[in-house]
């Protein structure tokens, strides 16, 4: 097995495990056996036809665009939570609730004068669709972050004002659409034990502890202890190659760990053990450490 002082120096190397902490940490091994088990059977992308939803109009400096809002049962929901909650969570930290997306390559197409302009497909999860028909506030989030979200991923600059077609549910066609059939990590509460204490923001986030290990030579295990929260809610998580990124609720904490070593984000798992407040990431690696 690999030596744990490979990695970065300021890393405590592993405590003692109680028998508590070993069934967690089994928990997470077998989910990262059972991914890596699918890997040869799930391909890479699975292609999808969205359904068309409703469809908005906006503009850029090069004319007329068109964002189709479309929906697909192959896409995953967003977290299940209320309009409070989440109006909450928007407040304290926008980066803690994300909506997933399949944003479509740009299409051309004529508008109803028959003057050229450009159109994108942007799906969501279906059931989350349904309930967005009834509520305004769902409704203009999703138009938001669908145009913030062609703009990162088009360079484009397209204008916050918009406005929804009213007899047309889509323009031009709605085209088949590559998604990840891998999902990226997911944080699990685990253990309904606490009750909620009130959280107070600090001035500026706290850097909490961080505990890496090698659990076998090609799965490294981590925790991160987070006393300040009793749940997974408005936490985030951010896996890259060599890069551990998370974010607490209320900017109460942020850690940004640069990790000497070839991560498998794709095959990640984590789950947030309550009883302990401490949040536990398995990461197989890429390549085996020498």
């Amino acid at each position: 097995m690999a030596d744990s002082r490979l990695l970065v120096p300021e890393l405590s190397e592993a405590e003692t495990m109680g028998a508590e902490t070993a069934r967690f940490e089994e928990l997470l091994l077998q989910a990262s056996k059972e991914l890596q088990q699918a890997q040869t059977s799930r391909p890479e992308s699975t292609q999808i036809q969205p359904q068309p939803g409703f469809c908005v109009k906006t503009n850029s400096s090069e004319g007329k665009v068109f964002i189709n809002i479309c929906h697909s049962p192959s896409i995953p929901p967003p977290a299940d939570v209320t309009e409070d909650e989440l109006l909450q969570m928007l407040e304290e930290d926008q980066a803690g609730f994300r909506i997933p997306m399949s944003l479509g390559e740009p299409h051309a197409e004529l508008d109803a004068k028959g003057q050229g302009c450009t159109a994108y497909d942007v799906a969501v999860n279906s059931d989350f669709y349904r309930r967005m028909q009834n509520s305004d506030f769902l409704r203009e989030l999703v138009v938001t972050i669908a145009r913030e979200g062609l703009e990162d991923k088009y360079s484009l600059q397209l204008n916050p004002e918009w406005r929804m077609l009213k007899n047309r549910a889509f323009l031009g066609s709605i085209s088949q659409q590559n998604i990840r059939s891998r999902q990226r990590p997911r944080i699990q509460e685990l253990e309904n034990l606490y009750t909620s204490d009130s959280l107070r923001p600090e001035e500026s986030p706290e850097k909490p502890h961080l505990n890496l290990w090698l659990e076998a030579p090609d799965l490294l295990l981590a925790e991160i202890d987070l006393p300040k929260l009793d749940g997974a809610l408005g936490l985030s998580l951010e896996i890259g190659e060599n890069r551990l990124v998370v974010g607490g609720p209320q900017q109460l904490y942020h850690l940004d760990a640069y990790i000497p070593l070839r991560i498998n984000s794709d095959e990640c798992k984590a789950a947030f053990h309550r009883k302990r407040r401490q949040l536990m990431v398995a990461m197989p690696l890429l390549s085996v450490p020498s």
